[in-house]
């Protein structure tokens, strides 16, 4: 089991935990993930004791999002791949910004992210990493976008990341570049941090995983905010170890946890968004870019 395939396993099991999920979910899940029954079913069941009732995945969710000025493009990635991707044009770019998704793909949540960050003054471009397979619509069951992204070599998510920066720079000439990602795109923001981008003067990942044993010195110009929940442990579990990596590369970063705050508390979308935590992550990353993007 890679980490990738071990982060995923336990976004299901934490999920079915919560009572986000139904077993039968879980199982759906944990199976296309190829955890065979005779480990998910142990699994899901030493949560059992202390799992709450089951809360309705769309009790938080808005109608319908507001994509404002979001744009879907393509464009080219590497070894003969073309991507696709969502991206928002600020009138006066202050920055450029690379938005890597959740485990779920490109859902609607990213397509219109991209439009926000440009009214707030940074042209931004939500890659899609599930281009080589079609793109994330091509997936009706959302748990297949997550198996599809967890078979896909992690090298590729790499290899694409950098061709979003390199469709910014072409874009937003001239103008420094930062990554933000989510989840599982927190995770992936990490990963291209470790594997080396001195294109990025900043990056914000959400309640994502850092790499064992990261080091961040091959991205010598990064200034690094994390951001993390208070009530997500198992994420909360590497954050010492990647801010320790940090310190060692000697990077500027900074680690803010939000009160009361849970694992993808910004997805206004999800069963989890708290809009406060939201509001004031999102300015903190505002000032984060607009200080190290300049």
């Amino acid at each position: 089991m890679n980490e990738i395939n071990r982060y995923l396993t336990e976004e299901v099991v934490v999920d079915y935990a919560d009572g986000l999920i139904s077993r039968r979910e879980a199982l759906h899940r944990l199976g296309l993930l190829g955890v065979a029954a005779a480990v998910a079913t142990p699994l899901l069941a030493a949560c059992d004791a202390d799992r709450p009732a089951e809360t309705a995945p769309t009790a938080t969710a808005p109608a319908t999002p507001q994509l404002g000025q979001t744009e879907a493009i393509t464009f080219a990635g590497q070894e003969g791949r073309t991507l696709q991707g969502s991206f928002a044009a600020a009138d006066t770019p202050r920055g450029a910004v690379l938005i890597i998704h959740e485990n779920r793909g490109l859902t609607d949540h990213f397509v219109a992210l991209p439009a926000r960050l440009a009214r707030s003054g940074f042209s931004a471009l939500a890659v899609d990493l599930l281009s080589a397979e079609g793109g994330t619509a091509k997936f009706t069951d959302p748990a297949q976008a997550t198996a599809a992204l967890n078979a896909a070599p992690p090298a590729r998510f790499i290899a694409d990341m950098r061709s979003g920066l390199d469709e910014l720079e072409k874009r937003v000439p001239r103008k420094k570049a930062a990554a933000m990602g989510f989840c599982f795109g927190g995770g992936q923001v990490w990963s291209l941090l470790a594997a080396g981008e001195p294109r990025l003067y900043a990056a914000a990942p959400f309640y994502g995983p850092a790499p064992a044993d990261a080091d961040f010195s091959k991205s010598p110009n990064a200034k690094v905010l994390g951001i993390y929940a208070q009530l997500d442990d198992r994420i909360n579990a590497t954050r010492e170890p990647a801010n320790a990596a940090l310190q060692k590369a000697g990077l500027t970063h900074e680690m803010v946890t939000y009160p009361s705050a849970n694992h993808a508390f910004f997805n206004e979308t999800g069963p989890r968004y708290l809009p406060e935590a939201a509001a004031q992550a999102y300015q903190k990353v505002l000032e984060w870019f607009g200080r190290y993007l300049a």
